[in-house]
């Protein structure tokens, strides 16, 4: 829909006015305002920084790359990951040996074998939020955490403990904004994908490695939920969790119209996909001799023994069937708009879609640009997920993140430990998975503990003052009355400035208004 329509439409209801506008944007589109950032949006133009944040390759983004290199994990590749992960592995093997034979356990909980992926692990986590509060790309990791999302890998699960990292950086980061079936076929070939669903244990009945193959295969391989190198009898048979998930989650939907017989054929069109051994480089690999030769027929396609090429047909096929369309379309108005997304808002990214073979800038600039993203009912009608909350506080707060894991760990303690989902369907983006009294309570909590560290707000002795100046920096003038008057209560026995702020600081990010967005 066309700029112009929208402002005719906005027209006939009552307006945002350009700072409600911007704050709208920033909430959705971003993690929050930084402080003074409402005001310059606004004065920029609210559509023209949105087109801006849409082509975000244009963007500087110096000092968060600057900041990148204090992570080392971005300086070890898949295969370094892979090759010291693998000696971590045999070396704990080891130790658990020695344990059994001399009944002293004491060597294997000094050594720490694993400490190093534990704390790898752990720099992932915090590399996300810090990406998150200092990015000036910030549309581009409000995707690249709702894709993770959609494509949900959890990091527990054995070899992914090493796969995720290249996962991210080199499978979801670098497709966030494009097409949406490039970016479903890279997923499909990610090794992270591939372990995580099992598919590289998926082979077509009776087939056989090569001979020379063979011990390879039976001491080095992927698909179980522990390493390649354990010895386990070679896999036998066709495994269905990828092409379930694949259907139910990724495109199609689960009222996507296909049946248990669908999945059993896409499964056998994903026979052979796997991944090498970690001494290869732990990379995506189609082995022939487990690929299903046989006729396979599915949503009115007919594949036939053509290899890998069978797997990227029927992706391509998926990516712009109407059904994915449609439930790709509902989770990014859902995302954007409201829990409950307007069918308006739907079809309009569905038609973008349609017109664009899926182009994911162009589906986002029709939910953009609908109606919908702009009614008043839609403004501070989403309740932040413990990422968000997180990260807008410390844009509001202006707090730069460091490169511990603290405030990764504090996004873990309020229910949403990053990339630690078990579930294919990642975590929920909907208030009601978020709000009860438990999380209420330690939401404050956490509020409290970042208020500690914000100093961009001056110490005022005056507390009408100080709530004023609180509520322009960190809700841009919309915090209610109820609260202000709640924060002034609690302010009224506190005579240390600095103590004041910090006490005002915690109950204004803790309270409910800045749990909307």
């Amino acid at each position: 829909m066309h700029l112009f329509l929208v402002l005719a439409l906005a027209a006939q209801m009552p307006a945002l006015t350009p700072r409600d506008s911007a704050f709208h944007a920033l909430n959705r589109l971003a993690y929050g305002a930084r402080p003074g950032e409402v005001d310059s949006v606004a004065r920029f133009g609210v559509m023209k920084w949105i087109e801006r944040q849409l082509d975000a390759d244009h963007v500087s983004d110096s000092h968060l790359a600057q900041r990148e290199r204090e992570f080392k994990i971005l300086s070890y590749d898949r295969g370094d990951l892979a090759g010291r992960y693998r000696d971590a592995t045999r070396e704990r093997q080891r130790l658990q040996r020695e344990a059994a034979a001399t009944g002293d356990s004491t060597r294997i909980r000094d050594a720490h074998p694993m400490q190093e992926f534990r704390e790898l692990g752990g720099e992932l986590q915090q590399l996300a939020i810090v990406r998150a509060a200092l990015s000036e790309r910030q549309l581009h990791e409000i995707m690249v955490d709702f894709w993770t999302n959609h494509f949900n890998v959890f990091v527990g699960k054995g070899a992914d403990r090493f796969l995720l990292p290249s996962y991210i950086e080199e499978t979801i980061r670098p497709r966030a904004l494009g097409r949406f079936d490039e970016l479903l076929i890279a997923t499909a070939e990610s090794p992270a994908m591939m372990f995580y669903l099992d598919n590289a244990q998926s082979v077509a009945p009776g087939s056989t490695p090569p001979r020379p193959l063979r011990s390879l295969f039976a001491r080095r391989r992927f698909g179980m939920n522990e390493m390649p190198e354990d010895r386990r009898r070679r896999p036998t048979g066709i495994n269905e969790n990828y092409a379930r998930e694949l259907l139910e989650l990724h495109t199609l939907g689960v009222d996507g119209g296909y049946t248990q017989q669908d999945i059993i054929e896409v499964a056998r069109i994903f026979t052979g996909w796997s991944i090498e051994p970690p001494d290869r480089g732990a990379g995506f690999v189609f082995r022939d001799w487990a690929h299903d030769r046989g006729t396979k027929r599915v949503f009115g396609l007919t594949f036939d023994d053509d290899g890998k090429d069978e797997g990227i047909r029927l992706l391509k096929f998926l990516a712009n069937q109407h059904a994915t369309m449609h439930h790709v379309s509902a989770k990014l108005c859902a995302r954007f708009v409201a829990d409950e997304p307007p069918d308006g808002c739907i079809d309009a990214a569905v038609a973008a879609w349609q017109k664009t073979h899926g182009d994911i800038r162009a589906v986002l600039r029709a939910i953009f640009t609908s109606p919908d993203f702009w009614t008043p009912q839609a403004t501070r009608s989403k309740v932040k997920t413990p990422l968000e909350f997180v990260v807008s506080a410390l844009r509001a707060t202006a707090i730069e993140p460091d490169d511990t894991p603290r405030f990764a760990q504090l996004v873990a303690r309020l229910g949403e430990p990053l990339y630690q989902q078990p579930a294919p369907t990642g975590y929920a983006e909907t208030e009601a998975h978020w709000v009860n009294s438990g999380a209420l309570l330690a939401r404050m909590n956490a509020a409290m503990a970042i208020a500690k560290d914000c100093s961009s707000i001056p110490a005022i002795e005056d507390h009408a003052q100080l709530v004023e100046t609180i509520d322009r920096q960190l809700l841009a003038g919309s915090m209610s009355a109820h609260t202000k008057s709640v924060i002034l209560e609690q302010l009224a026995d506190v005579t240390d400035p600095m103590q004041a702020r910090a006490l005002a600081v915690g109950l204004a990010l803790g309270g409910p208004d800045f749990q909307k967005q």
